[in-house]
């Protein structure tokens, strides 16, 4: 017998790392996957499998990724590589929006005076030159997360096929008849000088004057109301944008108000008489009094109510429809408006009279167009008066605020305090965040009632999954409140809209022809979009003459479109064109911001043009936020960058933290979260490297054992592996992310690490070399540790990759190109398991009873102990009949079983009898006390 027993053990080895040094790894792995073409390979592979079509929605082509971008590209990328493994085809081809006054702005910047000096076409060139140089930055940053994908050949929407297409499906909008140009009121940047989409506004805290205006009525109000006969009546309105007042054309009143004339110190002011009360409280007080008032059927309880000093102050009761048609003379101009009727006029705040500015609201505008009234604007581009706006012209609107609250005040029709203010939610530019305002400018609309539009949108959000399910009332409601779709844009970068107008004098008749759009579209596929500023018109319209005047010289549209139209026709664009990707696309997967984006333009889009969503399901993911929940900033203090987390942690964990947290919600994110979920990783990995430690000597072709013949132990495993196997699939078909990672990280540490490997340790380590005992654990092992690789692959994708390489056997050149376990549940046996659960429940007590015993020194590992069980009557037939297995399950050197019963179990623990075999460490009677002998167990296995 050798007595160098150390040498014997089968002590585990392997060349996977205990630490990951994931920074330094993750290159290499990528490079690796680079010089085998793993991607090329993935769709060769699933060539003829069954289609998922996704499709990548267009990060914008301007600055270096964020934390939000790592979180949508890697939900991506486990979206695509779960597909891929399952032998679905999923292609990901990568996208990037490239137009857009955001690069514009910076190019310039850099530009400078030089500017000045160059043509449209140099510009949008050196704008394209800057979006070029970003595409390339951010694509290295995307896949150095691990991410794969196509690339090398992305979709951009400043690519000449790309702008082509765009213009083709606008030329489909206009054969639809739904595209017309109007003057109607928009969201405008007075910072940018463009009109906005719904999409680029959003809404801040912000304080605007608050203020009561009287307008005289030049109406002799006696003809609705003998006590008005010969008496001074002025329409109350109440506005937070003193700056629309020069605007203002009419006063709305809703014809199914009551309205009442209340005589305030000599004036008569007409208000809704809901109002009234509050009306008073905000400009005269002193009208109003308190008492205390008891509501019936309250007891004694009261409460004390505003009421008004004296009612007979109340002269008259008007119906709203009685209204309509009264004139009023402008406070501040020389003209008279009518008092018009809407539905839109409210209670909620107000005096129950609107100030209508029909060039500075929609609701205005479209009261407006009823009553015929002009669409008055006086306010350039940049947000100035014009000389309609009479002494304030030349000043900024929000600027002349104070100035024209103070004309009313000199006038007396101010009936507010001249500094009153009101804090609201006000609309603001998403890129430079100041206020914005409306203002009606001739511009490109889509029409969302013409052939239906919003209905069929709304009809077609039924179809589709939204995950979460909230995602439906989302955007259904932004769609059924939605105005027109303004679609143009004043800038340089971006599609041309192809409209052309006649040049002769007096007509400027515009031509707005799908076939011209097409034919200019043809220019674009070859030269790009620059083509319609470096061609004559001629070369687009051929020999076409004005329809109004037979003119034969035109002008060229300068505005460009709206870049959510870019985006918004990417199914065109890309899904319909790439052979991998069909529409209606299997999943679109954005932030939660993209319901009034790229998921709302995208379907209104579709529909106009193919009668159907593009999508059959849309998955929505929240914002990344710090620790507490807070919104990330660099003012704040709690921002993290991006490429020290990498550094720093490795694009294996910040995977791990997308995949753990539930997207649905918003995502924390901070050095504390991050460090929690390296402790799981770390587990998960370490149980990974002791799987493969103890496969060093097995070759899965010639020692692996049939199912059948294993222990009970190992398929007990096995039947605890394919019950993981299941859940996580199902959850990666449900999009829940987080489930796969709590769910593994559980298997391993309680099934695997604290019950099975702690089990099976001696048989692996002591047990003879090639003994059915020591190759039925390895089978087990060997199939454990295939399947979490299989399952971890598109969440730790570096690491699985990497411990794949390790695993014995022949098998595929990488994880990803294995395929998935197919989560069978397969056969079980439920009277095994059930007593396996059983002796698990005896294990956990006598743990328990020798914990206390090596704490206070009595034995030292629990090889040491010897274990006494009295078992319940009930616990009996089972631990004998499984007595020799139950040193091992409990890892103690000898068990004895009472002969008698007990109400409870009962657990003695005490020092082993024996002495300790030099091998294994167990102790047996009958050993010689110098450990120059081992017990029986080792000499079989020395045999």
């Amino acid at each position: 017998m050798p007595t160098d027993y150390k040498a014997t053990l089968n002590l585990p080895q392997t060349n996977f790392g205990m630490k990951a040094n994931l920074a330094q790894l993750e290159p290499k792995m990528l490079a690796r996957w680079e010089e085998i073409g793993l991607y090329r390979k993935i769709l060769e592979k699933n060539a003829q499998g069954p289609l998922f079509s996704f499709h990548d929605g267009p990060p914008y082509a301007n600055g270096h990724i964020h934390l939000g971008h790592f979180l949508n590209k890697i939900l991506k990328d486990l979206v695509v590589k779960f597909h891929n493994q399952q032998g679905e085809l999923c292609d990901f081809v990568p996208g990037w929006d490239c137009h857009g006054l955001p690069i514009e702005l910076k190019v310039d910047q850099e530009l400078g005076s030089k500017k000045r000096e160059m043509s449209k076409v140099q510009i949008r060139q050196a704008c394209r030159a800057y979006a070029e140089k970003w595409v390339g930055i951010q694509r290295e940053e995307f896949k150095r997360l691990g991410v794969l994908g196509r690339w090398d050949q992305p979709y951009l929407t400043m690519s000449y096929d790309y702008e082509a297409q765009t213009v083709r499906e606008l030329a489909k909008f206009v054969r639809a008849g739904v595209v017309y140009r109007g003057k109607k009121p928009v969201h405008w940047c007075m910072q940018d000088q463009t009109a906005l989409a719904e999409a680029e506004v959003e809404y801040e805290e912000h304080e605007s004057p608050s203020v009561y205006v009287a307008f005289p009525s030049t109406t002799d109000f006696g003809k609705l109301a003998p006590a008005l006969a010969g008496k001074k009546v002025s329409l109350l309105i109440w506005t937070t944008t003193p700056w629309t007042l020069p605007a203002n054309l009419a006063i709305a009143a809703n014809p199914d108000f009551t309205y009442v004339a209340y005589d305030l110190q000599g004036r008569v002011i007409v208000v809704a008489k809901e109002l009234l009360a509050k009306v008073l409280l905000d400009i005269a007080p002193d009208e109003l009094t308190t008492k205390d008032v008891k509501l019936p059927g309250s007891g004694e309880s009261t409460f004390s109510a505003a009421v008004f000093k004296d009612a007979s102050k109340i002269l008259a009761y008007l119906d709203g429809k009685q209204l309509e048609g009264v004139k009023y003379k402008h406070v501040l101009f020389d003209r008279e408006s009518p008092v018009i009727l809407g539905d839109h006029v409210t209670l909620e705040a107000g005096s129950g009279l609107v100030h209508t500015a029909p060039g500075h609201g929609m609701e205005d505008y479209i009261v407006g167009l009823k009553y015929g009234l002009p669409i008055l604007a006086p306010v350039d581009a940049a947000g100035r008066f014009t000389e309609e706006a009479g002494e304030w012209k030349g000043q900024k609107v929000l600027e002349a605020n104070p100035a024209i609250v103070a004309k009313l005040h000199e006038k007396g029709a101010l009936l507010s305090h001249p500094k009153s203010s009101f804090k609201h939610q006000y609309p603001c530019c998403w890129r430079c965040h100041k206020p914005v305002i409306f203002r009606a400018t001739d511009q490109w609309f889509v029409s969302m009632e013409s052939r239906d539009l919003r209905k069929k949108c709304l009809d077609e959000i039924e179809q589709v999954s939204w995950i979460p399910k909230w995602g439906r009332d989302r955007i259904h409601g932004m769609l059924a409140n939605r105005p027109d779709w303004c679609i143009s844009r004043q800038r340089s970068w971006g599609v041309p809209i192809p409209v052309l107008y006649c040049e002769a004098e007096n007509c400027h008749t515009e031509v707005l022809d799908a076939d011209v759009m097409d034919r200019v579209a043809g220019f674009m596929e070859k030269e790009g979009a620059d083509a319609w500023y470096a061609h004559d018109a001629r070369d687009f319209v051929g020999d076409r003459k004005c329809v109004k005047c037979g003119g034969t010289a035109f002008r060229k549209e300068q505005d460009i479109l709206d870049v959510w139209f870019d985006s918004g026709v990417s199914y065109a664009a890309v899904a319909e064109k790439r052979p991998n990707i069909k529409v209606p696309v299997d999943l679109y997967l954005e932030g939660s911001d993209q319901h009034r984006g790229w998921f709302h333009s995208s379907l209104m889009c579709s529909v106009a043009t193919r009668g159907h969503a593009p999508y059959k399901s849309v998955l929505t993911h929240g914002f990344v936020v710090d620790g507490q929940g807070k919104k990330m900033s660099k003012s704040a203090g709690n921002a993290l960058e991006p490429e020290k987390l990498i550094n720093m942690y490795g694009a294996e964990i910040i995977r791990l933290w997308v995949a753990a947290t539930d997207y649905r919600e918003d995502i924390r994110l901070s050095d504390e979260i991050l460090k929690t979920l390296t402790e799981g990783y770390r587990k998960i990995r370490n149980t990974l490297r002791y799987a493969l430690s103890n496969l060093f000597d097995f070759d899965p072709a010639k020692d692996a054992l049939p199912e059948s013949e294993l222990l009970p132990l190992d398929r007990w495993a096995l039947g605890q592996l394919r019950e993981l196997n299941a859940k996580v699939l199902e959850a990666y078909r449900n999009y829940e992310f987080h489930v796969i990672f709590h769910a593994v990280l559980e298997f391993c540490s309680n099934t695997l690490s604290a019950t099975y490997f702690d089990i099976n340790k001696d048989r692996l380590y002591t047990g003879k070399k090639d003994g059915k005992p020591r190759r039925s654990a390895q089978t087990a092992l060997h199939a454990i540790a295939t399947d979490v690789l299989r399952l971890l692959a598109p969440i730790l994708s570096f690491t699985a990759d990497e411990a794949w390489g390790h695993l014995p056997g022949a098998k595929a050149d990488s994880v990803f190109l294995a395929g998935l376990p197919d989560g069978k549940p397969g056969a079980r046996d439920a009277q095994q398991d059930a007593e396996l659960a059983k002796l698990f429940e005896v294990r956990s007590a006598v743990l328990g009873a020798i914990e206390p015993m090596r704490r206070d020194k009595v034995i030292g590992s629990g090889l040491e102990a010897r274990v006494t069980l009295t078992p319940t009557a009930e616990l009996k037939p089972l631990l004998e009949k499984w007595a020799k297995q139950l040193p091992e399950m409990f890892i103690v050197s000898q068990v004895v079983l009472a002969s008698d019963t007990a109400a409870t179990l009962g657990v003695k623990v005490e020092r082993a009898s024996g002495e300790k075999c030099p091998r294994c460490w167990t102790y047996e009677e009958g050993l010689p006390a110098d450990g120059s002998h081992v017990c029986k167990k080792c000499k079989e296995a020395l045999a």
